[in-house]
């Protein structure tokens, strides 16, 4: 016998295959409470209260889904407004591949892909001498953002506008109906969702040279 041994050893030894099977209890109790149960009512729920959100906010034209309000597309041409940059992988825009660049403010591949796409912006309209906004040449964190600043349409609409043989009052009113204010007024920036814009400037007609 070890004489060190504590006289509590024995019997707490011989309780412990009693710990098995409530513990298999609540893990499965839990399990089916936390991976089946709570999903379930709040998938009803918010497929109850918000159908569109709860199916992924899908944009539906002409009986064909074309995307979603909730990520971007990428456009370049001069007759769309064009969106956030993405780094996403092995394409822009890659809803299974989230992610930012990644890259330090002084790492010279960002200052390169930024200047790339001023020189795309620049030979897209050769007349604008105005700043470029900053979101126009960064990409989000995500790599999905669907949305660009109300600068950043302003900057464009003279080019769709030329592009699309419409009047400047024209495309700034389509700016300003896809424009999504601020939640609850206050909480973030208001911000032009891309894609629904581009789709209102198709529903006017082909576009064509003014």
């Amino acid at each position: 016998m070890n004489p060190h041994a504590s006289p509590q050893a024995a019997p707490l030894a011989a309780e412990q295959p009693g710990l098995l099977r409530p513990l298999l209890t609540v893990f499965a109790a839990l399990s089916v409470l936390t991976g089946l149960l709570y999903p379930a009512i709040v998938t009803g729920l918010a497929k109850s209260v918000f159908p569109h959100e709860a199916a992924g906010s899908l944009i539906v034209k002409d009986g064909r889904t074309i995307g979603s309000s909730l990520i971007g597309q990428p456009f370049s041409e001069p007759r769309y407004f064009w969106g956030r940059l993405s780094a996403t992988a092995p394409m822009p825009y890659n809803a299974a591949a989230s992610g930012g660049s990644n890259l330090g403010p002084s790492n010279p591949a960002l200052a390169d892909a930024a200047r790339a796409r001023i020189e795309a912006l620049r030979a897209a309209d050769p007349g604008n001498t105005a700043l470029v906004p900053v979101d126009l040449v960064t990409a989000s964190g995500s790599g999905l953002d669907p949305h660009i600043s109300q600068a950043a349409a302003e900057y464009q609409a003279a080019r769709v506008a030329r592009a699309r043989g419409l009047t400047l009052q024209q495309v700034r009113e389509l700016i300003a109906a896809n424009t999504e204010r601020p939640a609850l007024g206050v909480l973030g920036d208001a911000g032009v969702n891309v894609l629904r814009l581009n789709l209102a400037l198709d529903s006017l007609g082909e576009p064509g040279p003014k």
